[in-house]
This record gives C-alpha cells, structure tokens and sequence, in this order.
C-alpha cells in the first residue's frame, strides 16, 4: 500500500508541475502536509542536494522521498511515478501536435503554460527564501522580531548575489561556496 501511495503522490506531481524541479515545491509542501514522510526542512535540504548532484531536480527529489520513506524500492517507484505521467503525455502530444501546432489556440495555451510555470517557480523560490532567511519557530516562541530573521544567512546571501552579480562564474562554485559557509557558520 505504501507503494501504491508513493506512485500515486508522485504520478499527481509529474501529471501537473510544468517547468522543472522547483515547480515540484508546491507539491511536495502538500505532500509533507499530507503525509509526513518529511519535515519542511528536509524539503529545503532537498532542493539544496538536488541543485548541487547532477540530474533533473524533481528526480533528485522523488528519489530521496522515496528512498527516505521505503529504501531503494520506494525511490525507484517515486521516480517512476513522477516521469510516467510526462512520458504518457509526451506520447500522446506527439501525434498530436504536429497537425495543430499552427493553430492560435495550442499557441495561446503554450503561453499561458509558461505563464504558470513562472508562478509556481516564483512560489517555490519564496518558499525556500523565507525557510532560509526567517526563524518563524523562533519567532513564535518568543515573539521578538529580532529573532524572525536569520541575519548571517541574509547577509550571506546579499554577498552571494552582488558577487554571481559581478564575476559570473559558474553558480557550481556559488554552491560549494554556499556549503562551506553554511557548515563553518551553522546556517
């Protein structure tokens, strides 16, 4: 049954997250809601270790759910339930594009795809900035608005851009950057 409930969790994310891994976030936040088979921690530790191995990011996310809830099989049916749902589509969208791709309605819901794609995206990328810039736990604890925001991280993460802003190097640097100064500062 937990099998079964794995492929199925990751056949909805696949079936409706349109523009890569980070449009997976909304999901997996319900997910996590729903079944409590990771903490919202785990969710930005995940986009972290996904951005930073190689492979597709919502891959990388199926499979450390799926291993962390039921060992190898259970990541190997998360990924299989997450591409399936594209591979069914694909399938089907290949005979039938190619007779309609002129027509303004495909082209009129091509764009509103990419218009949702960029919500969901943007979303995902505030979702991840308020886990890792805001203390929401400690806030409520005790209630002092110092303790909502996680300066070093902040300033770390200023830095970070101005720097990417100024040199452009390759983000692989930005992210062993990034992991060296979390570990040395316990961010």
């Amino acid at each position: 049954m937990l099998y079964l409930q794995l492929f199925w969790e990751f056949f909805k994310t696949g079936l409706f997250t349109i523009g890569g891994g980070l449009a997976t976030l909304p999901f997996l936040y319900e997910m996590q809601a729903k079944t409590g088979w990771f903490t919202v921690n785990d969710i930005a530790n995940m986009v972290a270790v996904s951005e930073s191995t190689p492979g597709p990011m919502g891959v990388n996310m199926a499979t450390f759910t799926g291993f962390t809830v039921a060992g190898i099989p259970g990541g190997i049916i998360a990924v299989v339930g997450l591409v399936c749902p594209s591979v069914i589509i694909i399938i089907i969208i290949a005979q039938i594009l190619e007779k309609f791709k002129t027509n303004k309605y495909v082209q009129y819901a091509m764009y509103g795809l990419r218009a949702a794609s960029a919500g969901m995206i943007a979303i995902a990328g505030l979702r991840v900035a308020q886990i890792a810039f805001l203390h929401w736990d400690l806030f409520k604890q005790n209630g002092q608005m110092a303790a909502l925001f996680n300066v070093p991280a902040i300033i770390f993460g200023v830095v970070l851009f101005f720097v990417y802003k100024k040199t452009g190097k390759h983000p692989i640097w930005y992210i062993v950057a990034a992991a060296v100064v979390g570990i040395i500062m316990g961010l």
